[in-house]
């Protein structure tokens, strides 16, 4: 009995001071703890964003190495691609919403689980890193459609049922005003209602001179290439209307699908441009804006505009601008109706992994690490972005500068724009610049025309 108390006691010892080199001698754990670099590639985000989730991770899994890049927007596709080309694009890079489908066949998908190895803490007598190879299984389609806010799921879950990216925000559209210029036209607040009230609100709003033309816009709406994402204001109207931008076998119309076997003269597409484009109609009596105008972002930034629609992400362009300008945010404009009904429009990023990655299985890992709340929180705080999780919507809706677009993010709603998103923007665009140039008896084959052409790109 002494003799097997003496060998277990010295078999001990030599496990405890081996060194960390013998813990690993499974061959298995060896090859999972081989030190890899993942490449990073995104845009708009610096380094600094996710240093601190880096670092979290770094202290699960040592031997992984996270390269981050940042690219300028206007390069940043062209050189995707060209990297994915040829064989030196990065493991995880970032893709717009709408170009899901556009990069599926670029992409590997999220897989049902993820093995990697962990730095766990053991031992009672002397407390030790071991190194533990885990199999993790990834998330469910319940979990993500539980988890993140309902426009996400929709744009990352594709027809195979194979989940193709996760986000670390979604940001929605909303409603920009100048508080001194409201004040001085005596509105107290901003309309909640597309309605009678907000269109008096504009005519306030908006000053002209017999000799300059408009001086002072009261909202940027109507036009095209000089409003900050017209095509997005003028989906959402088209949705709030009541508008199928795309219907379930993928066929643009911008109409209402009929209920089963009734049909409706009522064309919600088209009532939603003839709404937009009055704004920008001499014509008209919501008259504000026109093509000679400069951009809406500049003109708000100059005073010169009372409302303009945009993202969180205008919040910092406008106060490097003008930081004495005295302005806040309000909710996007809705439909008045009963019960009402509230649509806003969602533009996010996708985090996704190459189909060319060496190392798919880590990255993936990373993936899911990163948008889960406890680091996504991080990158929120870092960003100023609003949540893409549903968890973290009731504590952002309290901020004072993201409330508003958080509080927006549960009734997001985002559009399939065909394989080439650059394609159907231009359609849009040419669309609006027709339509402020034709009669009203025309707008029914303009908005057909570009339906036609959108259809173009799904096919």
């Amino acid at each position: 009995m002494l003799k097997k108390i003496t060998a277990l006691f010295l078999l001990t010892i030599v496990f405890l001071t081996s060194g960390f080199g013998c813990k690993v001698q499974n061959k298995a754990t060896a090859e999972a703890m081989k030190p890899i670099t993942l490449v990073y590639w995104r845009v708009f985000d610096g380094q600094d964003a996710f240093d601190e989730i880096i670092k979290n991770y770094k202290a699960l899994h040592p031997f992984i190495n996270i390269e981050y890049r940042k690219l300028r927007f206007d390069e940043y596709e062209t050189e995707l691609l060209n990297a994915l080309a040829e064989d030196r694009g990065p493991d995880i890079f970032s893709i717009h919403n709408t170009w899901t489908m556009k990069y599926q066949s670029k992409i590997t998908p999220m897989p049902e689980t993820t093995t990697i190895a962990y730095m766990v803490m053991q031992g009672t007598l002397k407390k030790e890193l071991i190194p533990e190879i885990r199999t993790t299984r990834s998330l469910s389609y319940k979990e993500i459609k539980d988890n993140f806010v309902d426009v996400v799921g929709k744009d990352i879950i594709l027809e195979d049922g194979k989940v193709y990216g996760l986000p670390l925000s979604v940001d929605t559209l909303a409603m920009f005003y100048n508080k001194d210029l409201l004040n001085n036209a005596g509105i107290s607040e901003t309309p909640k209602y597309w309605n009678r009230d907000f269109l008096q609100a504009v005519k306030k709003l908006t000053k002209q001179d017999p000799k300059r033309g408009l001086i002072q816009s009261g909202i940027a709406m109507g036009g095209s290439s000089n409003i900050e994402r017209y095509s997005d204001i003028l989906a959402a109207l088209m949705m709030q209307n009541g508008a199928t931008m795309i219907d379930e076998n993928r066929r643009i119309s911008f109409q209402a699908v009929p209920e089963f076997g009734k049909e409706t003269n009522y064309n919600p597409g088209l009532e939603a441009l003839r709404f937009y484009t009055d704004f920008a109609n001499p014509t008209k009596e919501a008259y504000s804006w026109n093509n000679e105008l400069a951009n809406s972002l500049d003109m708000f930034i100059s005073g010169n505009l009372a409302i303009m629609f945009g993202y969180s992400y205008h919040i910092p362009i406008i106060k490097a601008g003008a930081p004495k300008l005295n302005f806040s945010i309000s909710k996007f404009p809705q439909i008045e109706g009963t019960p009402p009904t509230n649509i806003n429009f969602a533009n996010y990023w996708i985090e996704t992994v190459s189909k060319k990655s060496k190392y798919s299985n880590e990255a993936w890992d990373f993936l899911q690490f990163m948008t889960k709340e406890e680091q996504a929180k991080i990158y929120l705080a870092k960003t100023k972005k609003p949540t893409a999780l549903r968890s973290l919507v009731a504590s952002q809706k309290m901020d004072d500068e993201i409330g508003v677009f958080a509080d927006q993010v549960l009734t997001a709603k985002s559009w399939y724009r065909g394989r080439n998103a650059t394609a159907a923007e231009d359609a849009i665009k040419e669309m609006l610049d027709t339509a402020l140039i034709s009669t009203s008896d025309k707008l029914l084959k303009i908005i057909n025309t570009a339906a036609a052409k959108i259809q173009q790109t799904i096919n």
